[in-house]
């Protein structure tokens, strides 16, 4: 107990640590509510369940606090049903329904948006309902949109429709439908606008719902990239992500690595010459491309580079300081006494070899996560990366692959690179102070 208050005693000291601690923190934090609040079933749905999922987001599009500070506001998206409060239903002379839908928003942005447009859902037999659309704009304009008949799952897309051009002037619809036709201002006129639905049905039990969805240019807190995902699913998941492979791989590596130089040291002979031959042909071999052929021909999984990853890295340089270390462990006094009362020899390893170092073993530890967090984004970005997950070396990936920097979407790549060096950046502080405090022959420097 003692050893422990002296620890966190000399802990305070160092404000590096501390902010580290507090990153650290800040990452399992979020680790924890994102496989709490999205499941790994939904998480994987929502990444890989294409246009269906992700219909009503705009194609890359900034994040929504990207407006905070930018003086001329983008349009923010927005998805409009139809219900009990926008829906008046009533019948005409023959007891046909007669729908109404009207979709009223506010319209207060400096831009124009990506897009405009309308989904159906229609219940008929035979006959289609036959729907007639309007715009009102706040400086009392009525603009006649289109006269259609609605199949039973319809979509209606503003700018495919030509018709709808002509009638704007041949401005293109997501602009002429919020422009005023008598200003010489390029920016679209702000105030509430309504869009009106009136849908006529050939049958008494027939009935239509619709969507109207306005396609801004900013959208949820991290963004949309190329497939209209939303980059916080994958931002938010590759937090577990990142943190599990590095620790994993950090854990598996340094405890087994440790582990066989004791080993080696106490039984000598044939054992200790073979795990250093063993050892020298490892250090020589390519730790990058042998995995690189793993992905390839084998599995992409992340349990699979995990595993290979670790059985690579054990026979590392690591083993060669933990032995130098085991040696003088082994000449110590209390191992001659612990042989005289008869302990046994995996006694020994176990009890009074491994836990000297084991304060050694701590800052390694810790030093090594990132580095392993590094190693997963980096196969992502080289396409090999697990093929399910969404990381943020996935995301990264699909931003170069897409030239989101060529293009100007910056923050399709900068937020999870930002992730990644917080990551490195809180674990290389922990991980310094940690050897500060545990490594003799670095206390007082």
């Amino acid at each position: 107990m003692n050893n422990i208050l002296k620890t966190l005693h000399e802990f305070r000291k160092y404000p590096s640590a501390i902010v580290g601690s507090v990153i650290i923190l800040a990452l399992i934090s979020i680790a924890i509510y994102t496989t709490i609040k999205i499941p790994y079933p939904e998480a994987i749905r929502l990444w890989r369940g294409g246009q269906d999922v992700w219909y009503q987001n705009p194609v890359n599009a900034e994040p929504i606090w990207f407006n905070i500070f930018r003086k001329e506001k983008l349009p923010e998206s927005f998805a409009l049903q139809s219900d009990e409060s926008n829906k008046i239903v009533t019948q005409n002379t023959e007891g046909f329904n007669v729908i109404e839908i009207t979709y009223p928003f506010d319209y207060s942005f400096d831009s124009f948006p990506q897009e405009l447009t309308l989904f159906f859902k229609a219940d008929y037999d035979e006959k289609q309902p036959y729907v007639s659309a309007t715009l009102l704009t706040p400086d009392e304009r009525e603009i006649r949109i289109a006269d259609f008949a609605v199949a039973a799952s319809q979509t209606y897309i503003f700018s495919q429709d030509s018709r709808l051009e002509r009638r704007l002037g041949g401005l293109v619809p997501r602009e002429g439908l919020f422009l005023n036709p008598d200003s010489d201002s390029p920016k679209p006129v702000q105030g509430q606008y309504t869009l009106k639905l009136k849908i006529l049905t050939f049958e008494k039990d027939s009935d239509v719902n619709a969507e109207f969805v306005l396609y801004g240019n900013v959208a949820g807190w991290a963004g949309t990239d190329h497939m209209r995902r939303d980059l916080s699913v994958a931002l938010l998941w590759g937090t577990p992500v990142a943190l599990s492979f590095g620790l994993l791989a950090a854990l598996g590596t340094t405890v087994t690595t440790m582990i066989i130089a004791a080993v080696a040291v106490w039984y000598g002979g044939w054992v200790d010459n073979l795990i250093q031959r063993i050892t020298e042909v490892n250090l020589v071999l390519p730790f990058l491309p042998i995995l690189i052929m793993i992905g390839t021909f084998y599995s992409r999984s992340i349990l699979t580079i995990l595993g290979a990853t670790i059985i690579l890295s054990v026979f590392g340089g690591a083993i060669i300081t933990y032995r130098a270390v085991f040696l003088q462990v082994k000449e110590s006094p209390y191992i001659e006494a612990a042989q005289a009362y008869g302990a046994k020899n995996g006694r020994i390893v176990l009890l009074y070899l491994i836990p000297r170092i084991i304060p050694l073993l701590i800052p390694q530890m810790v030093t090594l996560i990132p580095s392993y967090v590094f190693l997963e984004a980096s196969l992502a970005v080289l396409g090999l990366g697990d093929p399910v997950l969404p990381t943020w070396g996935k995301v990264i990936t699909d931003a170069i692959s897409k030239g989101a920097l060529y293009q100007g979407h910056y923050y399709w790549i900068l937020q999870p690179a930002f992730l990644l060096m917080l990551t490195g950046l809180a674990f290389a502080m922990l991980g310094f102070v940690l050897d500060r405090i545990f490594n003799p022959r670095l206390r007082g420097v």
